[in-house]
């Protein structure tokens, strides 16, 4: 089954899965701020996403057993819990409004508070500090779906070790990432350790959830790991072109968010070691600018084109497409032929993405 046919088939059952744990939160409260609450939360997760997390977890366990079954759905959905928590989290901390081309979360609590003339706090602090708790709403509730389904208790509590384990990763990748907006040599190999803990730990650990729910053997959890690390690099790298490079009208993204935060990207990390003494001055001058006009902002594109620095970032990606393509190769003669063609296709999908 290929990646289309996968979505097509399963994104429909993830939805209703995300429903049903928010139907319940909103069941369960009575007062009318928290009913607000939850329904932007619940509004927020179901405005778009790719949800290739859940479909990993879904494809890897479909991958191990004879004649799949629906029961995984749910459990399925607790990674992308943890997916949009950290990406709440990721808005705030990115000053970043929109999201998929709809408010961010915290973004829709300055609305809130404009809509509601609230007059004890800031607009920006009240969505602020509502954004906050919201990814950790959205990280609590992702449990859920470990502790109620149809699995026996010892494949959960594995998957929640699991989930701990993402959770512990991601947040050292942002920390890391924060750390390096403030240096200035930083080679390739600082993002790519960056990248595999804030994008590749997540992709990784919803195969191994996946896995683990499948009950396959320890020496095919290695090759399912280097896979979905991989993946995870490619991701970012392409997701860091189309930050800077790609078509707003398609990513639902502002093409100068990156560069106006200082965002040592694939591309700004290259331009840097690639460019001559002169222009690698100019760039640092440009992205350490706090008022950084939309003129600097295309000064920094130019920069960028002259260092090679997308076509380089391509490259990159292509060598960790090979590398993820190799742990798929070793797999073939284990898994299910429908689910082979299923992570053939995603990873053909993630590196020629336009989104």
């Amino acid at each position: 089954m290929n990646f289309g046919e996968y979505v097509k088939l399963y994104i429909p059952k993830i939805t209703d899965a995300i429903k049903n744990i928010y139907n319940k939160k909103l069941n369960e409260v009575e007062n009318s701020f928290l009913k607000d609450y939850y329904s932007e939360l619940k509004d927020y997760f179901l405005a778009g996403g790719k949800r290739i997390r859940p479909l990993l977890c879904i494809a890897t366990y479909n991958a191990f057993i004879e004649g799949g079954d629906d029961k995984i759905v749910f459990p399925s959905v607790g990674v992308e819990f943890l997916h949009n928590a950290s990406l709440i989290h990721d808005d705030i901390i990115d000053k970043d409004d929109f999201r998929r081309g709809k408010p961010a979360f915290h973004y829709r609590f300055r609305q809130y508070h404009a809509k509601y003339d609230l007059k004890k706090m800031q607009a920006g602090d009240f969505g602020t500090n509502i954004g906050i708790i919201g990814g950790d709403s959205a990280f609590f509730f992702g449990l859920e779906a470990f502790l109620f389904n149809e699995f026996e208790q010892e494949l959960n509590l594995n998957a929640i070790q699991y989930y701990e384990q993402a959770f512990k990763e991601i947040s050292n990748g942002v920390l890391i990432e924060v750390d390096m907006v403030n240096q200035k040599d930083l080679k390739i190999q600082d993002y790519i350790e960056m990248i595999s803990l804030k994008t590749g730990a997540l992709l990784e650990k919803s195969i191994l959830i996946g896995a683990n729910y499948a009950m396959v053997d320890e020496k095919y959890k290695s090759l399912l790991s280097t896979y979905g690390v991989n993946l995870g690099i490619i991701f970012q790298i392409i997701d860091d072109l189309l930050g800077t490079f790609g078509d707003e009208k398609i990513t639902g993204k502002p093409t100068d968010g990156d560069i106006r935060e200082g965002k040592k990207s694939c591309l700004l990390i290259t331009a840097l070691n690639k460019l001559s003494e002169e222009d690698k001055k100019q760039l640092i001058q440009l992205i350490e600018n706090p008022n950084i006009s939309e003129n600097d902002v295309n000064e920094v594109k130019i920069l960028f084109q002259k260092a090679d620095a997308a076509n380089i970032c391509r490259d990159l990606a292509k060598f960790y497409y090979n590398e993820a393509k190799k742990s798929l190769e070793q797999l073939k003669e284990v898994i299910n032929d429908s689910e082979f063609e299923f992570f053939d296709n995603l990873l053909n999908f993630v590196i020629e993405r336009k989104f």
